[in-house]
C-alpha cells in the first residue's frame, strides 16, 4: 500500500518457492505479489525522485531538472563537486564546540545525547562534520542553495573539535568492548552495527577499522594463546588437536559475526581486508610460532636418530634436499614425524581446510557478480576488477547508469595458513611414506599371525561406518555392510593422513602430497595381493562367507580410492589413482564371477544330484508321491543362506545382482533338467510336486531381488534384466508340468486337432507372458504378487517387498507408505498411542518414541506434494480419533501443553515457519517506529547547548516532532497490519499441497460449530491466529527474528495483535479507539481491500488443493492404476531427504515397520478379509535398531519352519485339483519340437516296441482327422492304436486300459 510521504522498501523472499512445488495457480499469485512489490517500490523511486527535482528546481534557480537522467547526473556531479556557500560566522561555530566540549566534560552520560544531536545537525541542517586530522571543515546546506560551503576555522576549532571526537571515540571504544560480552549474536550484530556507522561519523574509516581491529585483536589473542598452549614431549597430542579443532570453530563464529556487522558498512574491499588482517594473519602467525617451537622440539630429539633409508630413498631425498628452507639447512632433512605426531599434523591442517571453506563460502555471495578463479596460495586472489568502494571518479560529461557508483581496484582474500606449516613440511614429507608402509605392513602382519594361530579361516568383520559426509557421496545401495578388519584399520589411517596431501596448493605441499600418493599406490597393492591371497584358500579351506568378505572388501577399497581420486584431483588434470583402480575393478569383476559361478556349480554338481529323488523310472512312487526331492529342499535352503550372508555383507545393489543371477541360472538348470526326465507313471506326481516346490520357492525369492514394484509387476518392460529371464525359466517348467503331468485323456482332448501357428505373429501364446505360471498356480498358493491384469500390489505385498531388500529402498519405501492413502501409516499412528501410554512409567527417552513417530510421519508427508489427499486422510482419521478438532480452532504457539498432541505441535511449527518472514518484516517495521522513538524520549538537549547551534543550521528541536508521533504510529500499524494482509495469499500459495488438503478437510468436520469461519476458511484463520500469538509472546518473536524487543515495541505488537483480531472477527470485545482509527486509516487508502485479501487467500487454499488432488487421481482411470510414476515418487523422495532431518525421518519409520513387521502383516491380513474385523491394537516395538545389530547367524530351523509351515505344505499340494480343461488350451500354440520331446518324454518305456511295428497302410484312414499333425506328433496314438490291436489288456509299467476313450476315438 501507499502511504503518502513514506517510501516503503518491499520485498519478497524467494526461499519459500524451495519449500514445495507450486502448481500453477500458486505460481501465478507468486509472480503475481513480486510484479506488485516491484511495481511498490518504482512508484517509490519515482516519487521520491520527483521530489528530489522540485527541491533543487526551488532552492537552485540557476538548475532546472527536467528529467530523472538530469537528476541523476547533477547527483553524481554535487557529490563529488560541491561549491561553495557562505561560512559559518566563527564566533558562532567555537561557542558551540566549546559549550558541547564541556557538556561533555563537566556532566555523565551525556555521550548518547550529543551523538544524537550530531547525528541529527547533519540529517536535518546537512551540516558535514569533519573526520580527518588534517583540518576542520564544517559543510552546510543552505536553504537557499544545495551547494556545500566551507568555513575555514582557526587552530582553536580544530582542537576543540578534537577533543569532542577524543572523548566520544573513547565512549564508543568502551561500548564496543562491552558489546563482546553480549552472548546473542544476533543482538550483538545489530549493537556493533550502530556502535561503528556512530564511530564513522567522527572518523575516517581506516581509523575507524583500524582501532576495531585492535579490540577484536586482543579478543582473539586472548582465545588463542588460552587454546594454543606450547608443545612439549608430555602433551597429549589428541586432546590438543580436539581443543584446536574447537578453537578453530570459535574463530569462525567471530568471523561470521564481524562480516556481518560489517559488510553492509563497509566496503567489499574494506571488509576482506578487515577480515583477513584481524582474524587470519593473526591465527596464521600464532601458528607458525606454535610449529616452529614444535619444530625445534623435534629437531632437538631427532639430532642423534639415524635413519636407515634404501638407495632410491637416499637419492629421493637428495632431491628434496634443495628445496630446505636456509634457515634450516639441515633440520628439516633430520626431524623424523612419528605417526601420532603426523596424525596431530593432519587433524590441524584438516581444521585450516574446513575453516578456509567456510570463509570462501562466507564470502562467495558478496563476490557472486565477480567470476573470481582460485589461487594457488588462498581462497581468492587478488584481483584486476573492480567493485564497489569510496574512491570518487573524475567529471564526466555522459554518464552511464554503471558509472554513477564510484569504483576502484581491490584487493581480495588471501588466506595464507599454509605459510605456518612451511617448515614442518619437510619432516611431513619425509616422514608420510615411511609412516603409511610401517603401519600397513605392521596391520598386515598381523593379520597374517592371527591366521596362523587359530584354525579357523573366517576372516574378523567389521561394520562399515560411514565417512565423506561434506564430499563425494556413494549411494547407500553401493555402500558396504561388513569388510574385514584388517583392511578397514589401514584405510582409516590413510584417511585421517589425506588432509596432508589436500592442502597442496603450493610448493611446501606438492611434495607431501606425491609421497602420499606414492605410498597409498603401494598399500593398494599390497592390500590386494592379501585379498587375492585369501581368495585363493576359497573353496579349499575357507567357507563361502570369506568370498563375500573379500568381495565387500575390495569394493570397499575401490570406492575409497575412487574418493580420494575425487577430492584430490582438483588441480589435476589426470586421474591419479587410475592404475589402483583399474587393477580392483578386475578384481571385483572375478569375485564376483567367481561367487556366481562357485553357487551355480554346487547347485549344479552338489545340491540338484540327488540319484534316491530322481530315480525316474522307478515303478515306485517316491514317499507316496506326497513329498519333493531332498535337493529341492536343500536348494531352497542353500538360497535362503546365501540371500543371508549377501545382504548382510555386501552392498545391497550387488547383493541383488548376485543373487538374481544365481537364481537365474539354477533355474535355467534345473527347467533343463526336468524337461529331459523320463518319469514312470508313478513317479509322475513326484514331477508335479517338484516343478511346484521350485515355482513356489521363486516366487518367495522374487520379492528379494525386484528393486521395483514395475520390476516385479512387469518383468517383460526389462527384457534383457535377469527378472526377465527368471519368469522365462519358471513358464518353461510349467510348460513341463503341464504336458508331462497331465491326464492323458485331457491331453488329447485338448490337442486333438492339432497344435497352432507358433509363428504367427498375430497369435501371442498366453504361456510366453512372463506372469503365467504365476497365475496359473494362484489358484492353489495365494501369492501376494499379482498379474498386471490383476492390477496393483497389495499392501501386504507393498510391504513385503519393501522389507524383503537388502537395505532401505527410499523410493519404495516413500511409495508403501503413501499406498491406499496412508493405510499403514494408519495403522502405526494408532499404535503409536498405545505405546506412548505403556511407555508412561519408563524413562523420558522411551517416553518419546511415540511423539517421535507421529513427528517422522508428519514431516515426511507434509512434503509429499504429489499425494496431498495421503497427508490429508492420515491425519483428519488421527485427529478424528483423538478428538483434537479444539485445539485445530485455536492453534496455541506455546508448547507448554501436553494435551494439545503431537500432530498440533507439528502442525503449528510448520505454520509458525511460514509465517516467519511476515514477523521479520513487521518487526522490521516496529522497530524503526521504536527507534525513532527512543530518540524522541532520550534526554533532551540543554537549554544552553540549543541556544548555542548556529541559527543557519535550522535546528528544529525533538520536542516539536514529539507532537507529531501519535500520526506516525497510526500509519505505522495501519503498514504492519497491512504487511500481514497482504502476505496472507502468497504465503497459502508457497505451503505444500498436502497442508492445504488437510485444511480443507478438516473445515468441513468443523464448519457446522463454527460459522465465523466461512469468511476467511480455517487456514487462513489459523495463519492469523498464530501470527497474534507470536506477536503476544515476546519469547517467540526474538526467537524467531532474533530482534530483542523493548516495552514500546511490544506494546505496539499487542495493538497489531488486536487489530488483526478485529478484522478476523475473533475479538470479543468492543476495539478501543486507536484500533478503529488503524483499521479505518486502512479502508481509507484502499476501500474493500482487507476483505479481498481474504478472500483471495481462501480461494488459493481451496482451489490449488483440488487441482493437486484432480491431477494425482486423474492417473487413477483405467484398468491399471498408476497414482505415482517412479519420476514422482524420486522427486518426492529427494524433496524429503533435502530437508533437515528428512532421511533420518525416512529411517526412523522404516526401522519401525522392519522391528514390527508381523505385527502389520496380521493388521493388514485382518483388514483384507470379508469380514474385515480388525485385530486389536497392539504396542509397537520402538527401539530402533540397525541391520549391523539384528542377530547375524543364520538360523536353518527358522527357514524349515518358514518352508514347512508357512511356505510350502506339500501334502496339501498332492490334493490340488488342477483344471487342466483350462490350462491346456493355452498350449496349443507350443513349439512342435518342444511338444513333440516332452510328449516322447512321458510315454512309458515298456512301450517303446511301437518303433519296430509297422505302420497299417490304412493307418491315414483311421485318423483322417489328425492329417495334419507331424509324424513325431502321431506317437502317442500309434500308442494307442497298437495296443487295441494286440488286445492288450494293460502296459505292465503304466495303467493304460483298452476301454479308455482315447483308444475307443482313434
Amino acid at each position: 500500500m501507499d502511504w503518502g510521504d513514506e517510501y516503503p522498501h518491499n520485498s519478497f523472499d524467494l526461499h519459500c518457492l524451495l519449500n514445495s512445488f507450486p502448481g500453477d495457480l500458486e505460481f501465478k499469485q507468486i509472480f503475481s505479489d513480486i510484479d506488485e512489490k516491484i511495481e511498490q517500490n518504482a512508484i517509490s523511486i519515482e516519487h521520491c525522485i520527483k521530489e528530489i527535482q522540485s527541491e533543487v528546481n526551488k532552492q537552485c534557480p540557476d538548475v532546472q531538472l527536467r528529467t530523472t537522467t538530469d537528476c541523476f547526473e547533477w547527483l553524481n556531479n554535487y557529490n563529488y563537486n560541491s561549491s561553495k556557500s557562505p561560512s559559518i560566522p566563527h564566533g558562532d561555530l567555537i561557542n558551540f564546540l566549546k559549550i558541547l566540549r564541556d557538556l561533555l566534560k563537566n556532566e555523565q552520560n551525556q555521550e548518547e545525547m550529543v551523538l544524537n544531536l550530531l547525528w541529527d545537525l547533519s540529517c536535518q541542517s546537512s551540516v558535514s562534520f569533519p573526520s580527518t586530522v588534517s583540518g576542520v571543515s564544517f559543510h552546510f546546506l543552505s536553504r537557499t542553495s544545495l551547494h556545500s560551503v566551507e568555513d575555514h576555522s582557526s587552530m582553536d576549532v580544530k582542537s576543540v573539535w578534537d577533543d569532542i571526537r577524543l572523548h566520544l571515540r573513547r565512549f564508543l571504544v568502551n561500548k564496543l568492548q562491552s558489546h563482546n560480552e553480549i552472548n546473542n549474536s544476533q543482538q550483538k550484530i545489530l549493537l556493533k552495527n550502530q556502535c561503528i556507522q556512530q564511530f564513522l561519523f567522527l572518523y575516517p574509516e581506516s581509523e575507524v577499522t583500524s582501532k576495531y581491529q585492535s579490540i577484536q585483536n586482543k579478543l582473539l589473542t586472548t582465545l588463542l594463546q588460552n587454546c594454543f598452549p606450547s608443545f612439549s614431549r608430555e602433551s597429549n597430542l589428541d586432546i590438543m588437536a580436539d581443543r584446536y579443532q574447537g578453537t578453530i570453530l570459535k574463530l569462525y563464529s567471530m568471523i561470521k559475526e564481524d562480516f556481518n556487522t560489517l559488510h553492509e558498512i563497509l566496503a567489499p574491499s574494506s571488509t576482506v581486508k578487515f577480515i583477513k588482517e584481524t582474524y587470519l594473519d593473526t591465527v596464521t602467525e600464532e601458528m607458525a610460532k606454535f610449529l616452529e617451537n614444535f619444530c625445534e622440539l623435534q629437531f632437538k630429539e631427532s639430532a642423534v636418530r639415524v635413519v636407515k633409508t634404501s638407495k632410491n630413498s637416499s637419492k629421493h631425498r637428495g632431491t628434496v634436499h634443495a628445496l630446505v628452507t636456509p634457515e634450516y639447512p639441515q633440520k628439516g632433512r633430520n626431524i623424523f614425524l612419528s605417526l601420532d605426531e603426523l596424525k596431530f599434523l593432519s587433524q590441524l591442517v584438516k581444521s585450516f581446510l574446513k575453516l578456509e571453506k567456510n570463509v570462501q563460502e562466507l564470502f562467495e555471495e558478496m563476490f557472486s557478480w565477480l567470476r573470481i578463479p582460485r589461487n594457488t596460495s588462498g581462497i581468492l586472489e587478488t584481483s584486476n576488477r573492480e567493485i564497489v568502494i569510496e574512491k570518487p571518479r573524475t567529471n564526466e560529461t555522459s554518464i552511464t547508469s554503471e558509472q554513477l557508483l564510484p569504483v576502484t581496484e581491490a584487493t581480495l582474500l588471501d588466506f595464507g595458513w599454509r605459510s605456518a606449516f612451511k617448515k614442518v613440511s619437510l619432516p611431513m614429507a619425509h616422514s608420510i611414506t615411511t609412516a603409511i608402509e610401517d603401519f600397513s605392513a605392521k596391520i598386515l602382519q598381523q593379520e597374517q599371525n592371527e591366521r596362523f594361530s587359530t584354525v579357523s579361516y573366517a576372516l574378523d568383520l567389521v561394520n562399515v561406518l560411514p565417512v565423506w559426509q561434506d564430499s563425494y557421496v556413494v549411494p547407500e545401495a553401493d555402500q558396504p555392510k561388513k569388510i574385514a578388519k584388517f583392511c578397514s584399520d589401514i584405510m582409516e589411517k590413510l584417511d585421517i593422513m589425506l588432509p596432508l596431501a589436500l592442502a597442496c596448493r603450493d610448493d611446501s605441499f606438492q611434495e607431501i602430497r606425491a609421497n602420499f600418493v606414492e605410498a597409498c599406490c603401494k598399500v593398494a597393492t599390497a592390500v590386494l595381493a592379501r585379498l587375492q591371497e585369501r581368495s585363493k584358500e576359497f573353496p579349499s579351506r575357507a567357507p563361502l562367507k570369506n568370498l563375500n568378505v573379500l568381495l565387500s572388501t575390495a569394493v570397499y577399497v575401490f570406492q575409497h580410492f575412487m574418493q580420494y581420486d575425487h577430492v584430490m584431483k582438483e588441480n589435476a588434470k589426470k586421474p591419479i589413482f587410475l592404475v589402483p583402480i583399474q587393477r580392483y575393478q578386475e578384481f571385483i569383476s572375478s569375485l564376483q564371477f567367481q561367487v556366481t559361478d562357485y553357487c551355480v556349480r554346487v547347485c549344479a554338481t552338489s545340491i540338484l544330484q540327488d540319484a534316491e529323488s530322481h530315480h525316474w523310472d522307478d515303478y515306485k512312487a517316491f514317499y507316496e508321491g506326497e513329498r519333493c526331492s531332498f535337493s529341492l529342499q536343500m536348494w531352497h535352503y542353500f538360497f535362503w543362506a546365501l540371500r543371508h550372508d549377501l545382504w548382510t555383507i555386501l552392498p545391497p545393489k550387488l547383493a541383488q545382482e548376485i543373487l538374481a543371477e544365481v537364481l537365474e541360472k539354477s533355474l535355467s538348470l534345473l527347467a533343463s533338467r526336468y524337461a529331459q526326465a523320463h518319469p514312470s507313471y508313478k513317479r509322475t506326481l513326484q514331477i508335479r510336486l517338484d516343478v511346484t516346490t521350485i515355482l513356489i520357492c521363486t516366487e518367495n525369492m522374487l520379492w528379494s531381488v525386484c528393486t521395483s514394484v514395475q520390476k516385479l509387476l512387469n518383468p517383460h518392460a526389462y527384457v534383457d534384466d535377469k527378472i526377465f529371464k527368471i519368469h522365462t525359466h519358471c513358464n518353461n517348467l510349467f510348460t513341463t508340468l503341464v504336458i508331462l503331468t497331465s491326464p492323458l485323456t485331457e491331453l488329447h482332448q485338448a490337442f486333438q486337432h492339432g497344435l497352432g501357428d507358433s509363428s504367427s505373429d498375430s497369435l501371442k501364446p498366453i504361456f510366453k507372458q512372463p506372469l503365467h505360471w504365476l497365475s496359473c498356480i494362484s489358484h492353489f498358493y495365494p501369492s501376494l504378487l499379482r498379474t498386471p491384469s490383476a492390477g496393483r500390489l497389495t499392501a501386504e505385498g507393498q510391504l513385503k517387498l519393501l522389507l524383503s531388500q537388502p537395505g532401505c529402498n527410499w523410493n519404495l519405501l516413500l511409495e508403501t507408505l503413501l499406498y491406499h492413502d496412508g493405510l499403514l501409516l494408519r495403522i502405526l499412528l494408532k499404535s503409536s498411542k498405545c505405546t506412548f501410554q505403556e511407555q508412561v512409567s519408563n524413562t523420558e527417552n522411551n517416553l518419546n518414541q511415540g511423539s517421535n513417530l507421529i513427528e517422522a510421519v508428519f514431516q515426511v508427508l507434509y512434503h509429499c506434494t504429489f499425494s496431498p489427499q495421503t497427508f490429508g486422510n492420515v491425519f483428519v482419521n488421527y485427529m478424528e480419533e483423538e478428538q483434537l478438532w479444539d485445539f485445530l480452532y485455536n492453534i496455541p504457539v506455546s508448547t507448554h501443553r501436553e494435551s494439545e498432541g503431537e500432530v498440533i505441535r507439528c502442525l503449528r511449527l510448520a505454520l509458525t515457519d511460514a509465517v516467519k518472514d511476515i514477523v521479520q518484516q513487521v518487526v522490521s517495521v516496529l522497530s524503526s517506529g521504536s527507534s525513532c522513538e527512543r530518540n524522541l524520549s532520550k534526554r533532551s538537549v540543554p537549554e544552553h547547548l540549543r541556544e548555542s547551534i548556529p541559527k543557519e543550521w535550522n535546528y528544529i528541536p525533538k520536542e516539536t516532532k514529539r507532537k507529531e508521533s501519535s500520526k506516525g504510529f497510526t500509519r505505522l500499524a495501519a503498514q504492519a497490519v497491512s504487511i500481514v494482509i497482504s502476505k496472507l495469499p502468497t504465503v497459502i500459495a508457497c505451503l505444500p499441497p498436502p497442508i492445504k488438503y488437510f485444511f480443507i478437510l478438516s473445515e468441513r468436520k468443523m464448519s457446522e460449530n463454527f460459522v465465523e469461519l466461512k469468511k476467511a476458511g480455517l487456514l487462513v484463520w489459523n495463519l492469523i491466529v498464530i501470527i497474534c500469538r507470536i506477536f503476544e509472546d515476546g519469547n517467540t518473536v526474538e526467537l524467531l527474528t532474533g530482534a530483542s524487543l523493548d516495552r514500546w515495541s511490544k506494546e505496539k505488537l499487542g495493538l497489531v495483535c488486536v487489530c488483526l483480531e478485529s478484522i478476523t472477527g475473533e475479538q470479543t470485545s468492543r476495539p478501543n479507539q486507536m484500533t478503529q482509527k488503524v483499521i479505518r486509516s486502512i479502508e481509507q487508502q484502499k476501500p474493500n481491500w482487507v476483505e479481498c485479501q481474504l478472500l483471495k487467500a481462501r480461494k488459493l487454499s481451496t482451489e490449488c488443493a483440488f487441482m493437486a488432488i484432480e491431477k494425482s487421481t486423474a492417473l487413477e482411470e483405467g484398468d491399471i492404476a498408476l497414482e505415482l510414476t517412479e519420476q514422482k515418487i524420486n522427486m518426492m523422495v529427494l524433496d524429503i531427504c533435502h530437508k533437515p532431518g528428512g532421511s533420518e525421518y525416512l529411517r526412523q519409520i522404516y526401522h519401525i515397520m522392519r522391528l514390527n513387521e508381523g505385527y502389520l502383516k496380521e493388521q493388514l491380513f485382518s483388514m483384507s478379509g470379508s469380514e474385515e474385523k480388525p485385530l486389536p491394537i497392539q504396542s509397537l516395538k520402538t527401539t530402533l535398531r540397525s541391520v549391523e545389530d539384528q542377530p547375524s547367524a543364520f538360523n536353518p530351523f527358522h527357514v524349515y519352519k518358514v518352508f514347512s509351515k508357512s511356505m510350502l505344505d506339500q501334502s496339501a499340494i498332492t490334493k490340488w485339483n488342477w483344471n487342466w480343461s483350462n490350462l491346456l488350451p493355452n498350449y496349443l500354440g507350443l513349439d512342435k519340437m518342444t511338444f513333440s520331446i516332452l510328449l516322447k518324454n512321458r510315454i512309458c518305456p515298456s512301450c517303446q516296441l511301437i518303433e519296430q511295428i509297422h505302420v497299417l497302410s490304412d493307418w491315414h484312414f483311421h485318423v483322417s482327422h489328425l492329417k495334419n499333425l507331424r509324424n513325431q506328433e502321431l506317437t502317442f496314438f500309434k500308442h494307442a492304436q497298437l495296443i487295441k490291436k494286440k488286445k492288450i489288456t494293460r502296459c505292465p509299467c503304466c495303467p493304460f486300459h483298452l476301454n479308455l476313450q482315447l483308444s475307443a476315438k482313434v
